[in-house]
C-alpha cells in the first residue's frame, strides 16, 4: 500500500519542479484554464499562481538579503522581504496539509 503522505509530497515537489522550469509537464491539458460556466480560474491555475507567488517571494527575500550585506538595503526591507517569504511558505504548507488530510481521507473511506 503507498503511503499518502509520500504520493502528496512528491506531486507537491513535481508541481514545484515545473514552476521553477518554466514548463508544463502535463502539455496543455490545462495550464491557463477557465472554467465555461462561471467564468473563474481552475483550481490547477490557483494553486500554480499560489506556488509561484510564494516561490517569487523568496527569490525576492534572498534578493533584498544580498542587497543588505553590500549596504544597497535598509534592515526593514529586508524584514519586510523575509516576513512575506514566510508568509507564503506557511500558505502553501497549510495547503499542502490539507491536501495530504483530504487524500488521506479519500482513501479511507470505503466503497
Amino acid at each position: 500500500m503507498a503511503n499518502p503522505i509520500s504520493n502528496a509530497s512528491n506531486a507537491y515537489l513535481n508541481t514545484v519542479k515545473q514552476l521553477q522550469g518554466g514548463d508544463n509537464a502535463a502539455g496543455s491539458s490545462g495550464a491557463g484554464a477557465i472554467d465555461a460556466v462561471s467564468g473563474a480560474p481552475s483550481f490547477g491555475d490557483v494553486l500554480k499562481q499560489s506556488l509561484s507567488s510564494a516561490i517569487d517571494a523568496q527569490h525576492n527575500s534572498e534578493k533584498v538579503s544580498a542587497q543588505a550585506l553590500v549596504g544597497k538595503a535598509d534592515m526593514t526591507d529586508v524584514l519586510q522581504a523575509v516576513n512575506n517569504a514566510e508568509m507564503a511558505l506557511n500558505t502553501v504548507l497549510a495547503v499542502r496539509d490539507r491536501v495530504v488530510q483530504a487524500y488521506d481521507q479519500i482513501m479511507r473511506t470505503s466503497i
